[in-house]
Protein backbone atom coordinates (compact mmCIF):
# COMPACT_ATOMS: atom_id res chain seq x y z
CA UNK A 1 0.00 0.00 0.00
CA UNK A 2 2.83 2.54 0.88
CA UNK A 3 6.46 3.12 -0.27
CA UNK A 4 7.81 1.04 2.56
CA UNK A 5 7.49 -2.51 4.04
CA UNK A 6 8.43 -2.48 7.44
CA UNK A 7 4.63 -2.60 9.03
CA UNK A 8 3.50 -5.00 6.69
CA UNK A 9 6.22 -7.36 6.06
CA UNK A 10 9.17 -9.67 8.06
CA UNK A 11 11.51 -7.25 5.47
CA UNK A 12 13.46 -6.53 8.61
CA UNK A 13 14.07 -10.03 9.70
CA UNK A 14 14.42 -11.30 6.04
CA UNK A 15 16.91 -8.38 4.71
CA UNK A 16 18.89 -7.24 7.61
CA UNK A 17 21.07 -4.56 6.43
CA UNK A 18 18.64 -3.15 3.99
CA UNK A 19 16.82 -0.43 5.50
CA UNK A 20 17.93 3.28 4.56
CA UNK A 21 18.54 5.88 6.76
CA UNK A 22 15.80 6.87 8.29
CA UNK A 23 15.90 3.04 9.21
CA UNK A 24 12.95 1.81 7.10
CA UNK A 25 12.97 -0.42 4.02
CA UNK A 26 11.29 0.99 0.71
CA UNK A 27 9.85 -1.50 -1.96
CA UNK A 28 11.70 0.36 -4.56
CA UNK A 29 15.37 -0.93 -3.12
CA UNK A 30 14.13 -4.53 -3.50
CA UNK A 31 14.26 -6.60 -6.87
CA UNK A 32 10.75 -7.80 -7.71
CA UNK A 33 12.20 -11.56 -6.70
CA UNK A 34 13.37 -10.70 -3.61
CA UNK A 35 9.91 -8.91 -2.31
CA UNK A 36 7.91 -11.93 -3.59
CA UNK A 37 9.88 -13.82 -0.76
CA UNK A 38 8.60 -11.21 1.63
CA UNK A 39 5.52 -13.02 4.18
CA UNK A 40 3.39 -10.04 4.39
CA UNK A 41 1.24 -9.47 7.60
CA UNK A 42 -1.69 -7.46 8.60
CA UNK A 43 -0.27 -3.46 9.75
CA UNK A 44 1.48 -3.88 13.05
CA UNK A 45 3.58 -1.19 14.45
CA UNK A 46 7.50 -2.01 13.93
CA UNK A 47 8.59 -0.79 17.01
CA UNK A 48 6.39 -2.88 19.62
CA UNK A 49 5.30 -5.56 16.93
CA UNK A 50 1.76 -4.44 18.21
CA UNK A 51 -0.56 -5.01 15.10
CA UNK A 52 -2.74 -1.91 14.02
CA UNK A 53 -5.90 -3.89 13.91
CA UNK A 54 -6.01 -6.89 16.74
CA UNK A 55 -9.40 -8.35 15.53
CA UNK A 56 -7.88 -8.92 12.32
CA UNK A 57 -5.96 -12.24 10.64
CA UNK A 58 -3.45 -13.06 12.61
CA UNK A 59 -1.92 -16.42 11.46
CA UNK A 60 2.01 -17.00 10.76
CA UNK A 61 4.13 -18.41 7.92
CA UNK A 62 4.24 -17.96 4.65
CA UNK A 63 0.47 -17.06 3.50
CA UNK A 64 0.23 -14.12 1.70
CA UNK A 65 2.84 -12.84 -0.88
CA UNK A 66 3.26 -9.41 -2.68
CA UNK A 67 1.59 -9.44 -6.37
CA UNK A 68 2.48 -7.54 -9.69
CA UNK A 69 -0.42 -5.08 -10.37
CA UNK A 70 -0.44 -7.28 -13.36
CA UNK A 71 -1.06 -10.17 -11.60
CA UNK A 72 -4.03 -8.86 -9.20
CA UNK A 73 -6.04 -7.92 -12.63
CA UNK A 74 -5.25 -10.96 -14.13
CA UNK A 75 -6.49 -13.10 -11.10
CA UNK A 76 -9.35 -10.54 -10.96
CA UNK A 77 -10.33 -11.02 -14.98
CA UNK A 78 -10.28 -14.88 -14.24
CA UNK A 79 -12.71 -14.67 -10.85
CA UNK A 80 -14.86 -12.51 -12.65
CA UNK A 81 -15.45 -15.53 -15.42
CA UNK A 82 -15.61 -17.98 -13.64
CA UNK A 83 -18.52 -15.97 -10.78
CA UNK A 84 -19.95 -14.49 -13.65
CA UNK A 85 -19.40 -11.13 -11.45
CA UNK A 86 -17.94 -8.16 -12.95
CA UNK A 87 -15.86 -6.44 -10.09
CA UNK A 88 -14.19 -3.67 -10.80
CA UNK A 89 -10.62 -1.95 -9.86
CA UNK A 90 -9.25 1.33 -7.81
CA UNK A 91 -5.85 1.14 -7.83
CA UNK A 92 -3.64 4.10 -6.69
CA UNK A 93 -0.88 6.03 -7.85
CA UNK A 94 1.48 6.36 -4.80
CA UNK A 95 3.44 8.87 -3.82
CA UNK A 96 4.29 10.02 -7.09
CA UNK A 97 6.50 12.58 -6.91
CA UNK A 98 8.69 10.76 -5.06
CA UNK A 99 9.10 8.44 -6.87
CA UNK A 100 10.00 10.62 -9.95
CA UNK A 101 12.59 12.15 -7.59
CA UNK A 102 14.14 8.46 -7.32
CA UNK A 103 13.97 8.44 -10.94
CA UNK A 104 10.79 5.96 -11.55
CA UNK A 105 7.56 7.43 -13.35
CA UNK A 106 4.96 5.33 -11.43
CA UNK A 107 2.07 6.68 -13.43
CA UNK A 108 3.51 6.15 -17.04
CA UNK A 109 4.30 2.29 -15.83
CA UNK A 110 1.10 1.91 -14.19
CA UNK A 111 -0.97 3.56 -17.28
CA UNK A 112 1.07 0.78 -19.49
CA UNK A 113 -0.36 -1.93 -17.39
CA UNK A 114 -4.07 -0.85 -16.86
CA UNK A 115 -4.32 -0.34 -20.82
CA UNK A 116 -2.57 -3.68 -21.49
CA UNK A 117 -5.41 -5.19 -19.29
CA UNK A 118 -8.39 -3.74 -20.96
CA UNK A 119 -8.83 0.04 -18.55
CA UNK A 120 -8.40 2.40 -21.08
CA UNK A 121 -11.43 4.39 -20.77
CA UNK A 122 -14.43 5.44 -18.95
CA UNK A 123 -16.37 3.12 -19.95
CA UNK A 124 -13.93 0.42 -18.51
CA UNK A 125 -14.96 -0.98 -14.84
CA UNK A 126 -11.49 0.60 -13.49
CA UNK A 127 -11.45 4.21 -10.77
CA UNK A 128 -7.53 5.44 -11.01
CA UNK A 129 -6.62 7.22 -7.88
CA UNK A 130 -3.72 10.10 -6.45
CA UNK A 131 -3.74 12.25 -4.10
CA UNK A 132 -1.40 14.33 -5.44
CA UNK A 133 -3.33 17.41 -7.95
CA UNK A 134 -0.07 17.89 -9.56
CA UNK A 135 0.18 13.99 -10.44
CA UNK A 136 -3.82 13.91 -11.78
CA UNK A 137 -3.12 16.98 -13.85
CA UNK A 138 -0.22 15.11 -15.51
CA UNK A 139 -2.53 11.90 -15.93
CA UNK A 140 -4.99 13.81 -17.76
CA UNK A 141 -2.66 16.25 -19.39
CA UNK A 142 0.54 15.28 -20.23
CA UNK A 143 0.07 11.11 -20.14
CA UNK A 144 -3.50 11.52 -21.79
CA UNK A 145 -5.43 8.66 -19.77
CA UNK A 146 -8.85 8.47 -20.47
CA UNK A 147 -10.43 6.69 -17.64
CA UNK A 148 -12.16 7.82 -14.83
CA UNK A 149 -9.96 9.41 -12.61
CA UNK A 150 -10.30 10.15 -8.57
CA UNK A 151 -8.63 13.15 -6.87
CA UNK A 152 -8.15 12.15 -3.30
CA UNK A 153 -8.47 14.71 -0.54
CA UNK A 154 -7.06 14.96 2.70
CA UNK A 155 -9.22 16.63 5.37
CA UNK A 156 -8.14 19.92 7.44
CA UNK A 157 -6.59 22.88 5.86
CA UNK A 158 -3.09 21.58 5.87
CA UNK A 159 -1.24 21.13 2.42
CA UNK A 160 -1.45 17.68 1.23
CA UNK A 161 0.65 15.34 -0.70
CA UNK A 162 2.08 17.34 -3.92
CA UNK A 163 1.23 21.08 -2.42
CA UNK A 164 -2.40 19.35 -2.79
CA UNK A 165 -4.49 22.34 -1.29
CA UNK A 166 -6.63 19.98 0.57
CA UNK A 167 -9.55 22.86 1.89
CA UNK A 168 -9.49 24.82 -1.36
CA UNK A 169 -10.23 21.65 -3.25
CA UNK A 170 -13.33 21.35 -0.91
CA UNK A 171 -14.73 24.20 -1.31
CA UNK A 172 -17.53 24.93 -4.53
CA UNK A 173 -14.46 26.81 -6.82
CA UNK A 174 -12.26 24.40 -5.97
CA UNK A 175 -14.57 21.79 -6.79
CA UNK A 176 -15.54 22.90 -10.39
CA UNK A 177 -12.05 23.62 -11.26
CA UNK A 178 -11.25 19.17 -10.18
CA UNK A 179 -14.23 18.65 -12.14
CA UNK A 180 -12.24 19.79 -15.42
CA UNK A 181 -10.12 16.74 -14.81
CA UNK A 182 -11.35 14.37 -12.69
CA UNK A 183 -14.98 12.27 -12.32
CA UNK A 184 -14.87 12.12 -8.49
CA UNK A 185 -13.05 13.19 -5.36
CA UNK A 186 -12.16 10.70 -2.45
CA UNK A 187 -12.48 12.87 0.88
CA UNK A 188 -12.14 11.37 4.51
CA UNK A 189 -14.94 10.65 6.07
CA UNK A 190 -14.70 13.27 8.55
CA UNK A 191 -14.87 15.77 5.72
CA UNK A 192 -18.95 14.24 4.58
CA UNK A 193 -20.29 13.84 8.62
CA UNK A 194 -18.63 15.73 11.54
CA UNK A 195 -19.91 15.14 15.15
CA UNK A 196 -18.51 13.67 18.60
CA UNK A 197 -21.37 11.20 18.73
CA UNK A 198 -24.33 10.02 16.73
CA UNK A 199 -26.83 12.17 18.46
CA UNK A 200 -24.28 15.65 17.31
CA UNK A 201 -23.61 14.34 13.86
CA UNK A 202 -23.96 16.38 10.58
CA UNK A 203 -24.37 15.56 7.13
CA UNK A 204 -21.74 18.93 6.00
CA UNK A 205 -22.55 19.92 2.29
CA UNK A 206 -19.38 18.21 0.34
CA UNK A 207 -21.29 16.01 -1.26
CA UNK A 208 -23.60 18.42 -2.84
CA UNK A 209 -21.64 21.08 -3.91
CA UNK A 210 -19.34 18.08 -5.60
CA UNK A 211 -22.69 16.79 -7.17
CA UNK A 212 -23.45 20.11 -8.46
CA UNK A 213 -20.00 20.42 -9.89
CA UNK A 214 -20.58 16.89 -11.81
CA UNK A 215 -18.21 14.64 -8.82
CA UNK A 216 -18.93 11.38 -7.60
CA UNK A 217 -17.58 11.12 -4.08
CA UNK A 218 -15.83 8.20 -2.73
CA UNK A 219 -15.38 8.55 1.19
CA UNK A 220 -12.37 6.59 2.96
CA UNK A 221 -11.99 4.38 4.97
CA UNK A 222 -15.20 2.47 6.63
CA UNK A 223 -14.08 0.25 8.60
CA UNK A 224 -15.96 -1.92 11.47
CA UNK A 225 -13.27 -1.65 13.74
CA UNK A 226 -12.18 1.56 13.96
CA UNK A 227 -15.45 3.87 13.76
CA UNK A 228 -15.97 7.13 13.69
CA UNK A 229 -17.23 8.68 16.76
CA UNK A 230 -20.21 9.84 15.05
CA UNK A 231 -20.96 6.32 14.05
CA UNK A 232 -22.89 3.97 16.43
CA UNK A 233 -21.86 0.37 13.95
CA UNK A 234 -20.95 -0.03 10.65
CA UNK A 235 -24.70 -0.01 9.84
CA UNK A 236 -25.34 2.97 11.11
CA UNK A 237 -21.73 4.14 9.54
CA UNK A 238 -22.99 2.88 6.18
CA UNK A 239 -26.63 4.56 6.65
CA UNK A 240 -25.55 7.70 7.16
CA UNK A 241 -23.27 7.69 4.40
CA UNK A 242 -25.81 7.13 1.84
CA UNK A 243 -28.23 9.53 3.50
CA UNK A 244 -24.97 12.10 2.62
CA UNK A 245 -25.43 10.75 -0.64
CA UNK A 246 -21.85 9.15 -1.59
CA UNK A 247 -21.62 7.52 -4.99
CA UNK A 248 -19.64 4.68 -3.18
CA UNK A 249 -17.16 4.63 -0.18
CA UNK A 250 -13.56 2.79 0.40
CA UNK A 251 -14.09 -0.14 3.21
CA UNK A 252 -12.04 -2.61 4.77
CA UNK A 253 -15.20 -5.06 4.94
CA UNK A 254 -16.48 -6.05 0.99
CA UNK A 255 -18.22 -8.57 2.80
CA UNK A 256 -20.44 -6.57 5.38
CA UNK A 257 -20.58 -3.51 2.61
CA UNK A 258 -22.62 -5.84 0.17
Amino acid sequence: HDIHLDDVSDVATRFPGRAREDGKHYALDFTLAELKQLEMRERFKPATGERVFPGRYAGEGIVFRLMTLSESLTLIAALNTSTGREAGVYPEIKRPAWHRAEGRDLSRAVLAVLEEHGYADKEDRCYLQCFEYDEVRRLRDELGYRGRLIQLLGGGDKIGEGNTDNARFRTPEGLRELARRVDGIGPPLGEVVKGGDPATRRITSLVAEAKAAGLAVHPYTARADELPKWAADYGDLIGVLREAGVAGYFTDFPGLAR
